[in-house]
């Protein structure tokens, strides 16, 4: 076994996938720079549609399939993809989903009207990266959280997820980036 220390990045823009703010490069950066500082470093982020699977190279991980999260006795079925960072020896996982994730634009529309259901796309994504390191059976040392989708992490981790095994030892760092979350979830939320 490994005697590295793990780092976990959960974020909802990394470069060079999907670049919506200077975060995106810090993120980047972060990762390899821990990778290359030996770390072992793993990578999340949601696989919105203009991520671009062909030119990133990004497949299917067989032995990851079959995740489902349930949110409101609902069941929403993720497929999990890989890449490999361009000039690093480091994989970044992609939480795919064909009604949340699959849609052209990111958070808003072409109208830039922002989706009502970002909330449960946020829900999704947070559980379902949770739900993926559980079934890495890869106990992260350090989850570092980037941008406003992943805010629901550390409280997932404290409560929801607080007698798994695989994070009862992870310490959590959160880190908003850009401030460029104007909106409101709902009151459903």
């Amino acid at each position: 076994m490994s005697t590295k220390k793990r780092i976990l990045f959960i974020a909802n823009e990394m470069s060079p996938y999907l670049e919506l703010t200077e975060f995106a490069e810090i993120v980047n950066k972060l990762a390899v720079l821990s990778n290359d500082n030996n770390f072992e470093v793993r990578c999340i982020m949601p696989r919105f549609g203009s991520i671009n699977e062909r030119r990133h190279r990004l497949h299917e991980v067989v032995r990851l399939s079959g995740i489902n999260v349930t949110i409101n006795n609902d069941d929403y079925p993720l497929v999990i993809k890989v890449a490999s960072l361009p000039n690093a020896r480091l994989q970044v996982y992609f939480l795919d989903n064909e009604d949340f994730f699959k849609r052209k634009f990111v958070f808003t529309d072409e109208n830039e009207k922002w989706y009502d259901d970002n909330g449960l796309r946020t829900v999704l994504f947070c559980k379902g990266a949770l739900e993926t390191v559980k079934k890495f059976g890869w106990p992260p040392d350090i989850i570092h959280c980037s941008g406003w989708m992943t805010g629901l992490i550390p409280m997932f981790i404290r409560y929801a997820y607080k007698k798994e095994p695989i994070f009862s030892n992870s310490k959590i760092v959160y880190t908003i980036g850009h401030n460029s979350f104007k909106e409101k979830l709902g009151s459903y939320f």
